[in-house]
């Protein structure tokens, strides 16, 4: 990497203890940014913490970053971190949504308590973070700073999706969609959103369990990506070279993928709408659409190749 690529700037990385936002932190750190570390220290199902994790990755981060060590879900805890980074460090350039929990169960098992807890965490949390931030961003803008940088960590499992994970592929999805008009709402002030969906080893990985020998090599070429990737990809998003905004970016190893986005394909006009004969309509859809709708795969099925390293 470019070395002084962040020099002087300041990033908020929600989930930045361990994993992937761990990586992105030292990254930043190592490219010159000071970084805020936002994190409960929680398990990944966010059901409990694991003690001194935070503090254990700031010391390892070194002087240039800091820790806010509270639970973003509790009222007013985005805005507080915001506002501790710019206690802190004087300014705000940066923001990475990362942190994430999962709550898998198919649905006709799912708890409404596990859904609202995921959900609240991978969808509400970064757009109270966003709330509190991009004000801020604006104002910094509009005195001559560099424009700011804006990172949602999303997945592969909220545009494909997943066997069982309907509230965490339905808060990634939301997360998608926010990035998009977060991106059109900023893009007067020269401010990029734009969205990640990684491929790394990561507690989420590990936590995988095979149903079939597919699915076990999936997690085995997953859990050989190192983060390093994922990092270098958000450290240029993040940086003043990029004028990508409000695009879906993939990142698997030394592969980049830029995600089409939602736009209308093939269509028919058919005066049984009007009618209200569903079954002429039905016909209609079924000998124009065939062959052409999406099928049922999974991310695991869609991306498991052997990544390049």
């Amino acid at each position: 990497m470019t070395p002084g690529l962040l020099e002087g700037r300041v990033a908020l990385v929600t989930g930045g203890a361990r994993g992937i936002g761990f990586e992105v932190a030292r990254t930043f750190v190592a490219l010159g940014a000071n970084v805020l570390v936002a994190d409960s220290g929680a398990t990944v199902d966010g059901a409990a913490t694991e003690p001194g994790c935070v503090a254990d990755a700031v010391t390892r981060l070194g002087p240039q970053a800091w820790a806010f060590e509270r639970d973003l879900t509790e009222p007013n805890a985005p805005e507080a971190a915001v506002a501790a980074a710019l206690g802190h460090f004087g300014h705000l350039d940066i923001v990475v949504n990362n942190a994430a929990i999962l709550r898998d169960a198919f649905i006709f098992k799912a708890k409404r308590a596990d859904w609202e807890k995921v959900l609240q965490t991978n969808l509400h949390v970064p757009m109270g973070i966003l709330a509190a931030a991009t004000p801020i961003l604006r104002e910094f803008a509009k005195q001559g700073r560099a424009p700011g940088r804006i990172v949602n960590v999303v997945s592969t499992a909220g545009i494909v999706g997943n066997l069982g994970q309907s509230a965490y592929a339905a808060a990634k999805a939301g997360l998608v969609g926010l990035t998009r008009v977060v991106a059109m709402d900023l893009a007067r002030s020269e401010i990029t959103c734009n969205a990640v969906a990684p491929f790394a080893a990561t507690r989420v990985t590990q936590l995988i369990q095979p149903a079939n020998d597919a699915q076990a090599l999936y997690k085995d070429r997953a859990q050989r990506i190192p983060a390093t990737y994922v990092a270098r990809l958000l450290a240029f998003l993040c940086s003043g070279a990029n004028t990508f905004t409000g695009q879906l970016f993939g990142v698997r190893g030394r592969e980049v993928f830029l995600f089409d986005q939602a736009r209308t394909g093939p269509r028919v006009v058919s005066d049984a709408v009007e009618r209200q004969d569903a079954l002429a309509l039905g016909g209609l859809l079924e000998a124009e659409f065939a062959g052409r709708t999406t099928s049922l795969a999974t991310d695991l099925e869609l991306f498991n190749t052997e990544p390049l390293l």
